[in-house]
């Protein structure tokens, strides 16, 4: 009974603010998904991001680790996916992207906080940091085509990663004001995110729910063996295994939604190869929104 009670504590959270988001389109409310991914991708997860590294008590040595063991863990999933696409005969543009980069971020983050405290989040936030980075490096080339490390660094979020891990490796602090400022915004992410979960649930198109839910179950597999595979190798502590284990292996959900919405959203004034109009077109987004 105490088992069940710690596991409904810390995913009723999540359902119930994802249940929000439902509730709210479902009374025919309107949610402005365009306004909510702007602050959601460039303001509100860029500060969690960055005063979360700013304030981890994390280790370095264990900082280190952790991130090693996030880029073999996607590494091997990657490898593995793209194995798996193959295999099945699934075009890897649509599909390898949103099935390697699960939902760190509105699903990833909360279970690490309410299951592990603030450590567990700290952890989690390392990973999220790490998926963000090859999300908007091998992820948009694989759906793209081509790469610009110019237009990456100036994504809010990997700049937030880059200038959060400089103070953290250099144990930097901005002044309280501006720290307190930037936690306030940051603290808007998790309900933000959870809630546009709840959003799309509720917006989601029955097709194609059998491949997904295949495609699902085989991600889940193949993640959480990666995960685990890559903390063995790199000999994390329980804590950070199991949080490691937890954001690899998350679903697909809102992560690659979002992305693809900011992505089209944002169309006129990217530049170049990074124009996400084709992005935003593909079957690919539409993909996200199924799984």
């Amino acid at each position: 009974m105490n088992i069940v009670l710690t596991v409904v504590n810390i995913t009723a959270p999540v359902f119930l603010l994802a249940a929000v988001g439902f509730i709210w389109v479902k009374l025919g409310f309107e949610y402005r998904v365009e306004f909510v991914t702007r602050m959601a991708m460039t303001l509100a997860v860029p500060c969690l991001i960055f005063i979360a590294l700013m304030q981890t008590q994390i280790e370095p040595e264990a900082l280190a680790a952790l991130s090693l063991a996030s880029l073999v863990a996607y590494s091997l999933v990657i490898a593995s996916l793209f194995l798996a696409v193959k295999a099945l005969r699934l075009d890897v543009t649509t599909y390898l992207a949103p099935l390697s980069f699960g939902n760190t971020g509105n699903l990833g983050l909360p279970l690490a906080l309410f299951a592990f405290g603030d450590v567990g989040l700290g952890y989690a936030v390392v990973v999220f940091a790490v998926m963000a980075v090859l999300s908007f490096t091998i992820g948009v080339w694989i759906v793209s085509g081509g790469g610009s490390i110019k237009r990456v660094v100036r994504e809010p979020m990997v700049a937030a990663t880059l200038l959060g891990a400089l103070f953290l490796w250099q144990g930097w602090e901005t002044p309280a004001f501006l720290t307190n400022a930037l936690d306030l915004i940051g603290q808007m992410a998790i309900p933000m995110m959870l809630i546009t979960l709840g959003v799309a649930v509720a917006r989601l198109n029955g097709k194609m729910m059998r491949q997904a839910v295949a495609l699902s179950i085989l991600k889940v597999i193949l993640c959480v063996a990666a995960a685990a595979a890559a903390a063995s190798l790199i000999t994390l502590d329980p804590v950070a295994t199991a949080v490691l284990v937890v954001q690899v292996a998350t679903p697909v959900a809102v992560t690659s939604y979002l992305l693809a919405e900011n992505m089209g959203l944002m169309h006129n004034r990217w530049p170049g190869w990074l124009s996400p109009q084709p992005f935003y077109r593909s079957s690919h987004y539409r993909l996200s929104l199924h799984l």
